[in-house]
C-alpha cells in the first residue's frame, strides 16, 4: 500500500477504535467492568482511575465487585459511582462494594440501540471526513504538480477503498452491539 495512504489508515482505524472503547461502556443488563473505565476515585485529593486502586471482579453475571486496596477508599468508589451518569447503585459491606446490574427493560434496551446507533453513525462521519481531507490532500499535491492526475485519481480509489472498509466495520461492530443489547 502506498505510503500516502497510512497516515489516513491509520486515522480511520483510530475512528474504529473509539467507537469499540465507547461500545465498552455502554451496559448491557450484564456486569462488565469495562464501565468503570472513564470514572475516577478520589484517592488523596488526586483523581484516579479504579484500575489503580481497586480489584474489579464479576462473581455473578449481573454483578460487579471491587475490592479496594485501602479499605479507607470504599466511601470514595461509592461516591464517585453514584455522581457517575451511570445510574448505578453500590452496596457496600466495609471490605467490597458490590453494584448489581438490573434487568433492562425493553424500551431501555431500545433507547441504548439508538444511542449505538447515533454513534456509529458519528464514527462513519469521522471517517468520511478524513476520505475528504486525503482527497484535498492528493489534489493539491496534483495541483503543485507533485503527483500526476492518474496518481491522484488512483489514490482517491484507493481512499475510497479504505472508507468502505471502516464503513462496514463500524456496520458490523454497530450490529454485534444491537444484538447483544437486544438478547435477554
Amino acid at each position: 500500500m502506498d505510503e500516502r495512504l497510512n497516515q489516513f489508515e491509520e486515522k480511520m482505524s483510530k475512528s474504529v477504535e473509539a467507537l469499540v472503547s465507547e461500545y465498552a461502556s455502554i451496559r448491557a443488563g450484564r456486569a462488565n467492568p469495562h464501565i468503570l473505565d472513564k470514572l475516577k476515585v478520589d484517592y488523596y485529593g488526586t483523581p484516579t482511575p479504579f484500575q489503580q486502586v481497586a480489584n474489579i471482579s464479576v462473581p455473578e453475571a449481573r454483578m460487579l465487585q471491587i475490592q479496594p486496596w485501602e479499605a479507607s477508599l470504599i466511601k470514595e468508589i461509592e461516591k464517585a459511582i453514584l455522581n457517575s451518569d451511570l445510574g448505578l447503585v453500590p452496596n457496600n459491606d466495609g471490605k467490597v462494594v458490590r453494584i448489581t446490574f438490573p434487568e433492562l427493560t425493553e424500551d431501555r434496551r431500545k433507547e441504548l440501540v439508538k444511542d449505538i446507533k447515533k454513534k456509529a453513525e458519528n464514527a462513519k462521519v469521522a471517517v468520511r471526513n478524513i476520505r475528504r481531507d486525503a482527497n484535498d490532500a492528493f489534489k493539491k499535491q496534483n495541483k503543485a504538480n507533485e503527483i500526476s492526475d492518474d496518481e491522484a485519481k488512483q489514490l482517491e480509489a484507493e481512499i475510497q477503498k479504505l472508507t468502505d472498509k471502516y464503513v462496514a466495520e463500524i456496520d458490523d461492530t454497530m450490529e454485534s452491539k444491537s444484538k447483544e443489547i437486544m438478547t435477554v
